[in-house]
């Protein structure tokens, strides 16, 4: 699955927004600035964050963008959602019964088999995404036991382990090495 540039756009925005204190906003012209974005495209975005009440905008001179509530309780899904919509990403157009290879209509009677996995693979993407979000935000909220029943619709026990050793290990790498400002060996490869 391929997620659209506004949802890269999108994640940084709100992720420079956590930074902002209290009722401080920041103009989207200095954040499409930052980023190096035609402001007319990340308004956009902007909205469309808004519009799903992650982002409130705040209008007048002094005005701005800001959380509509705390970092802490935006996921990474919400985003996503916000700026990708809710539907699947795949649409079956039921090719399969077009076109010279049809085959009579008798034959259809089952769903497309394309289709029902794909869907399957996008639940599963999407309860991946709200378990990693949940496991990196342990400390802040726990994981439900609703998140945990909805995610072992799409995962095994061992997948899960697997899953949560991968994120404990990725946020135990960013945790030392975002405040030690660390740099990656491999551009430091390349560059020698």
């Amino acid at each position: 699955m391929k997620l659209g540039e506004g949802v890269e756009a999108a994640i940084h925005c709100a992720a420079m927004l956590a930074g902002v204190e209290g009722e401080a906003t920041m103009p989207g012209a200095a954040m499409a600035e930052a980023f190096g974005l035609s402001p007319s495209y990340l308004l956009k975005h902007l909205n469309m964050l808004g519009a799903a009440r992650i982002l409130e905008s705040v209008p007048g001179p002094a005005g701005g963008y800001r959380l509509a509530r705390p970092a802490e309780r935006i996921t990474l899904l919400d985003i996503v959602l916000a700026v990708e919509g809710r539907e699947p990403a795949f649409r079956c157009g039921e090719i399969r019964q077009g076109g010279p290879a049809k085959l009579d209509a008798s034959a259809y009677l089952k769903p497309c088999g394309i289709n029902a996995a794909m869907l399957k693979a996008e639940r599963a993407y999407r309860a991946a995404l709200a378990w990693t979000e949940a496991v990196t935000l342990i400390a802040d909220n726990g994981v439900s036991d609703e998140l945990y029943a909805r995610t072992l619709e799409h995962f095994s026990e061992e997948e899960l382990v697997k899953l949560s050793v991968a994120l404990g290990m990725i946020n135990t790498w960013n945790r030392l090495c975002v405040p030690f400002q660390a740099i990656h060996p491999m551009p430091a490869a390349k560059a020698a």
